[in-house]
């Protein structure tokens, strides 16, 4: 049997095998993995520059937020220091106190907002320094104002003291000169005593007196003077102390008439009686008075006399009084 290489004419062609589009598919899935790989970085890295750019906008935001925040912290510090040392402000301040507290309000609320007017805040920011600037400039000149009060206060309170001293000065002066004067007037208006006379008297049985020097004839002496004119002493009634010392040296003392009185001289003194008389100013005026001792009897020796007004003696004088003789 033989065989040969050439097909014989019709013959039936030989079928050739089916094609394979896998590498195809493979390749154009592959290349719509890469696109869509490459989407995702590049949607990816737009998201994130977005986001950078947002965090950004977001920073600037809040830098600016916390740049007028602290402008407007400042500007409280500011009236806070203000108001603190002038805690009493006059009328017309605390009507600009309050716009001031209405506009911190205000910006305030603004601030607070979630989508803050940041240009809004800020100009009234600037609108709260002008108005702070203006009330520091009005204190500082009520304060310079205060000042000028103050220094002019104390030039007339030291003016009003030194008056005040010199008025003390014055009247201490006028005191001084008035309780001298009235010491020269007291001394001055002190009257004396002139002729003075003490006769000692015998009263007969018929009542006919008759001075005697007999001591155990005397039933009274009678003691008579006259107080000089004084100008000084005024007119009305004048209280004599009478003092009368015995021959023995001791002062004579009656119950019902004596007591003690002070002098100016001689301290407290006991005085025999008391006489009051009324003096007319500037005239002389006659004194007379009786006086004996309740017992009735003279004691031989001298008798003195003395006469006290105003805390000063004015007078004295002395009466001697003999034995009687045999037929005395």
């Amino acid at each position: 049997m033989s065989y040969t290489n050439y097909p014989t004419t019709g013959s039936t062609e030989q079928q050739q095998p089916p094609k394979d589009n896998r590498k195809l598919i493979y390749g154009l899935l592959i290349a719509a993995l890469l696109g869509t790989w490459g989407y995702v970085v590049y949607d990816k890295s737009k998201s994130k520059e977005t986001i950078t750019q947002l965090q950004t906008q977001y920073s600037n935001v809040d830098s600016a937020r916390n740049e007028i925040q602290d402008e407007y912290n400042d500007a409280l510090a500011r009236m806070d220091s203000l108001t603190g040392s002038n805690t009493q402000m006059s009328g017309e301040l605390s009507e600009r106190q309050k716009e001031i507290d209405k506009l911190k309000a205000n910006i305030k609320t603004e601030l607070a907002k979630k989508g803050a007017d940041l240009s809004k805040a800020k100009s009234m920011i600037a609108e709260l320094n002008g108005k702070i600037n203006d009330l520091v400039a009005e204190v500082d000149r009520l304060k310079a104002e205060n000042q000028e009060l103050t220094t002019t206060n104390q030039r007339v309170t030291a003016e009003r003291d030194t008056v005040a001293a010199q008025k003390q000065v014055v009247e201490q002066t006028l005191s001084t000169t008035q309780q001298e004067k009235a010491h020269v007037e007291d001394i001055g208006s002190t009257l004396h005593a002139s002729n003075i006379n003490i006769t000692a008297i015998d009263i007969k049985n018929s009542g006919k007196e008759k001075t005697t020097t007999t001591a155990k004839r005397v039933d009274v002496f009678r003691i008579s003077f006259d107080l000089d004119e004084n100008r000084i002493s005024p007119s009305g009634s004048k209280e004599l102390y009478v003092s009368v010392t015995g021959p023995d040296g001791k002062p004579i003392t009656m119950p019902s008439t004596s007591g003690t009185f002070t002098t100016r001289d001689e301290g407290d003194k006991t005085f025999t009686s008391k006489v009051t008389v009324e003096y007319e100013q500037g005239k002389r005026t006659p004194v007379s008075f009786d006086w004996k001792p309740e017992a009735g009897k003279y004691q031989t020796g001298n008798y003195k006399v003395e006469i006290y007004q105003n805390g000063f003696k004015i007078g004295e004088g002395t009466k001697a009084l003999k034995k009687g003789g045999i037929f005395g």
